[in-house]
């Protein structure tokens, strides 16, 4: 079994190291982290490749070992409720990434509930984003106490959205513990959806 030390490296690093591996061929591979954010990013990794998974304590933190699964890499399913998304030669879907807390640019208060509107809008929406990703101050959306904010993006949910979050950011912010909605993810996830969408909508 083959050792990563990713000790002391932040998201998205550890989860590059572990993908380097696998596409080098490694099926039997122990991944160091020192922090909860790698460890749920590493394990979602493995899952995603259809690879096993478990997590251990050791000495500074955590070893996420992954082995032979059932399948080679797994598909992502789509929730039974969830419309079949749009595909072009340039992807599937389109993605919407919210880097702020607020739209445009003038009175903050007024850029917030621009944005509290925008997200209620797309949750009513027949053609829902494929991806919604939250990065920088945009996830303080999904770590506050908005309940109207909270609600639309659950109903993106159930409509078959895949919510994102910035590890990173909620670190940064202080609000990991706060996160309401949404996954956390990281840099090379949710650059990865972006590049998958046939466009991405900035807010």
């Amino acid at each position: 079994m083959e050792t990563v030390n990713a000790f002391g490296l932040a998201c998205p690093k550890p989860l590059m190291m572990a993908k380097a591996k696998i596409d080098e061929g490694a099926r039997e591979l122990s991944v160091h982290v020192d922090n909860e954010i790698a460890v749920k990013n590493v394990s979602r990794l493995a899952e995603k490749y259809g690879l096993n998974v478990a997590v251990e304590t050791i000495e500074g933190g955590w070893s996420v070992i992954f082995s032979e699964g059932e399948g080679s890499v797994a598909a992502a399913v789509a929730p039974a409720s969830a419309a079949a998304p749009v595909c072009t030669p340039a992807g599937c879907g389109y993605a919407v990434f919210i880097g702020k807390d607020h739209v445009g640019e003038g009175d903050p208060q007024l850029g917030y509930n621009l944005m509290k509107m925008a997200i209620y809008t797309l949750s009513e929406s027949e053609d829902v984003p494929a991806s919604v990703l939250f990065m920088n101050s945009g996830v303080k959306l999904v770590a506050g106490d908005e309940q109207q904010i909270i609600d639309s993006v659950n109903k993106l949910i159930e409509k078959g959205t895949e919510v994102l979050v910035c590890g990173t950011c909620l670190d940064f912010y202080g609000l990991k513990e706060q996160l309401k909605v949404g996954e956390v993810s990281n840099m090379y996830d949710i650059l990865g959806r972006m590049q998958e969408a046939a466009k991405t909508i900035t807010l």
